[in-house]
């Protein structure tokens, strides 16, 4: 992943912020609109787009483009520079690959814990029946 490469691919779009402000919101447009198209990055390769299309799914368009938004400040320069910050933090945890899990044995003790405790629940269930003379 090429942060400089796909920082140029960006496309940026100012909005009208939605909710309460009062006068100002009807002027100014401080709301940023990040769109970035996944499928004809050049600064992804074949696999990690691959990987991207498949992890964040939910958040692409049918055309493979990813589409984020930042209305938290007034300002639009601060909107801009979160919107970044928060694309590059979504690529970066899309692209995390797990490591598989290595299957192990139950431990002896874990099997014996059990097999005590539903001794003791059948004593106890048992202890409840009525004497049989």
């Amino acid at each position: 992943m090429d942060k400089s490469i796909i920082a140029s691919e960006f496309s940026f779009k100012a909005v009208r912020s939605s909710g309460a402000g009062g006068q100002n919101v009807n002027k100014v447009s401080s709301k940023v609109v990040l769109s970035f198209d996944l499928i004809n990055s050049k600064g992804l390769n074949d696999d990690e787009k691959a990987l991207l299309q498949t992890k964040i799914a939910t958040k692409l368009t049918q055309d493979g483009i990813l589409i984020l938004t930042s209305e938290e400040d007034r300002s639009q320069l601060k909107n801009k520079e979160k919107v970044i910050k928060k694309c590059f933090k979504l690529l970066e945890n899309a692209l995390v690959v797990p490591k598989e899990r290595k299957e192990t044995k139950t431990p002896r003790a874990v099997k014996e814990k059990r097999l005590n405790a539903k001794k003791v629940m059948s004593t106890l269930k048992q202890n409840r029946k009525k004497p049989n003379f």
